[in-house]
């Protein structure tokens, strides 16, 4: 049974690597490498995080490129053990995948690349997201209900990480999203008054006018924009965030 201790030691090392690395798909990639090292003990094991987003690409993240395809291949499919685990919030396990029914498109993957043991852990967050970790073993049997207990442990201190993680990616997202609708209104803005000029009319008929050529062309009203002001030999449009 893992002490205290030991905790503490699993937390300051997720924490680090929290503190060394700047995206979500980074955070993921060493949370497997770890999770390899605490869980690995006397038997090679592949990990991988399938993590969900709402209106967000999934992330697949993995402590090997057989880890990663294996994940792919069930995000591909959009069943596994993975996935279930994730969508249940329950612990999954496969004590031999050559006896398995569940998930038939994915297990005649898993037995195709030699593997025989699977172990899903869901990652606790407390957002829209949500996410799980998935551990192969070649051996039948490889994971027995310690290493299961241990798993649900290593998934409580690193769902705390992820979790701090999503929030840190959050609002660097919405940073973005914010400086890009910025710099395209301004672009469009320029556009606008390119028009204003050579129409001789108010900005709500040139909005209108640009609007118009946007559908009728069927190209976003940004990239008519950049193409108008590019015509009219101004280059392209910078927006000034100096105060």
């Amino acid at each position: 049974m893992a002490t205290a201790e030991t905790n503490r030691e699993l937390s300051a090392e997720l924490h680090k690597v929290l503190l060394e690395n700047e995206n979500i798909a980074r955070v993921l990639n060493s949370i497997t490498q770890l999770a390899v090292e605490h869980l690995s003990v006397d038997r090679r094991v592949l990990c991988g995080i399938v993590l969900h987003r709402p209106r967000k690409n999934m992330v697949v993240a993995s402590s090997s490129d057989e880890a990663q395809h294996m994940d792919e291949v069930q995000a591909g499919f959009d069943e596994g053990p993975c996935l279930e685990a994730q969508r249940t919030n329950t612990l999954i396990r496969v004590p031999d995948v050559r006896f398995e029914t569940r998930w038939p498109n994915y297990m005649n993957e898993v037995r195709d690349q030699g593997l025989r043991s699977v172990l899903a852990v869901p990652l606790g967050l407390e957002s829209t997201a949500s996410a799980a970790m998935n551990f192969y073993a070649v051996e039948p049997g490889a994971f027995s209900d310690e290493d299961g207990d241990a798993a649900l442990r290593y998934a409580d201190v690193a769902s705390v990480v992820v979790g701090i993680a999503l929030r840190i990616a959050t609002h660097a997202e919405e940073a973005e999203d914010r400086r890009l609708a910025m710099e395209s209104r301004t672009t469009i803005d320029l556009a606008a008054g390119i028009i204003m000029g050579q129409n001789r009319c108010s900005q709500d008929e040139a909005m209108r006018i640009l609007k118009s050529a946007s559908n009728h062309r069927n190209i976003k009203l940004r990239v008519l924009a950049e193409q108008i002001i590019a015509s009219a030999g101004r280059g392209p449009a910078s927006t000034n965030f100096e105060p």
